[in-house]
């Protein structure tokens, strides 16, 4: 770290945060470099960002949920207005080279931003190592050409990329540390003025157009199902604003308002009043492990996009409690599984088996605190060097 007394200079960031999860990461990292090297390094940052980001301070160039695309089909739908914002940041940053350039995730679009920019002498780093442990292990040769360093955020992570001789650190699970140990559910429930002492099922349908298309058509059913057999139970779901939410919504029909209380964001609130969750798959699995939240997971994908990915696949669990636990410690339901029957099945079983739910607990209390570093420091130490070779 550079010695405080040291004569503050600026030092600019490029910084794409692509989607939501992205976007919290990036800014508890960005706040961190603030916070450890401020005193040595006036910075200044733009990029792609959200909300947090941008409280943090960050110019927004575009918001993030520009790259919110998931899926090959999907990609090449968006793919000439993906491309031409990669080109305009390219010729920004070419032109007027930032000290630092940070992509957060999104691998798909910023390992060729970032191998661009290194080849013109931007020094470039990536957060959120790719999951080449899970699938495509090949992109680990890019991911050598494109980053000077990547900041991981699970332990197993570094000793995979150091065997290529790519520069790793590992920061710890920045939204490990923001969660407590010990869940209060009565003061989540309080909070949102949810029933104390009802079985309560959180239900997140995603936070993409293409995940609520195809998987919230089966999650309405498995709802309607359950508060059928189930008529003392209460669900939650927490959406996200704009068009995504608004469609979810609109599949409610309004005989199920009464039981089901749908939210605008505050998806922790709602995973921490939970009894149980059942999500698709993604960040929020491991959001919901941090919660110690007994969980279902199910994802659906247009068939092409599901045929493709199912063939690069090298592990057979998707959901990161799983990955991270290296077996079957929650159920996954995903493509032809994830039916309205499968799922309702799943939480019947799941929801009252005290023996179980103890275990997860367990399990997921030790994950959150093998998870749970000074992220920000650790980031910080780990780019100051990068920042003394910049511009």
């Amino acid at each position: 770290m550079a010695n405080s007394t040291t004569q503050a200079s600026p030092r600019s960031l490029g910084i794409v945060a692509g989607e939501p999860s992205s976007d919290w990461i990036g800014a508890l990292i960005y706040q961190g470099l603030q916070q450890h090297l401020g005193n040595d390094y006036a910075m200044s940052a733009q990029g792609i960002a959200g909300d947090r980001l941008k409280a943090a301070g960050v110019d927004p160039l575009y918001p993030s949920d520009a790259l919110a695309v998931r899926g090959y089909v999907e990609v090449l739908k968006h793919y000439r207005r993906i491309l031409g914002i990669r080109n305009e940041l390219k010729q920004r940053w070419s032109d007027n080279k930032p000290a630092l350039m940070m992509g957060v995730d999104a691998p798909d679009f910023n390992l060729e931003l970032e191998r661009f920019l290194k080849e013109q002498g931007v020094r470039t780093v990536h957060a959120v190592c790719p999951s080449i442990w899970a699938w495509r292990a090949q992109r680990i040769h890019f991911l050598k050409k494109a980053c000077d360093h990547v900041l991981c955020i699970f332990p197993f992570e570094p000793e995979i990329l150091h065997r290529e001789g790519i520069a790793a650190t590992y920061i710890g699970h920045p939204f490990a540390q923001l969660v407590p140990l010990t869940i209060e559910t009565d003061k989540f429930r309080t909070a949102l003025n949810l029933p104390q002492h009802k079985r309560i099922v959180a239900v997140l349908p995603g936070s993409r157009m293409s995940e609520v298309s195809y998987l919230g058509p089966t999650l309405l059913q498995m709802v309607a199902s359950l508060s059928i057999r189930h008529p003392d139970w209460h669900f939650v779901s927490p959406l996200v604003s704009g068009a995504v939410g608004d469609a979810f919504r609109a599949m409610v029909p309004p005989w199920m308002l009464e039981k089901w209380t749908l939210l605008a964001g505050q998806s922790h609130a709602a995973m921490g009043a939970a009894d149980l969750v059942v999500l698709a798959s993604g960040t929020a699995t491991l959001e919901a492990m941090l919660f110690k939240k007994p969980m279902v997971i199910a994802y659906k994908m247009p068939r092409v996009s599901w045929w493709i990915s199912k063939r690069k696949a090298y592990l057979p669990y998707a959901g990161l409690p799983n990955i991270l636990s290296g077996k079957f410690v929650v159920p996954e339901y995903l493509q032809d599984e994830a039916t309205p029957e499968t799922l309702r099945a799943a939480v019947e079983r799941l929801i009252d088996n005290e023996a179980e739910k103890r275990a997860l607990t367990e399990r997921f209390t030790e994950l959150h605190q093998r998870l749970m570093r000074d992220s920000g420091l650790l980031a910080a130490q780990a780019l100051e060097p990068l920042f003394r070779q910049g511009r």
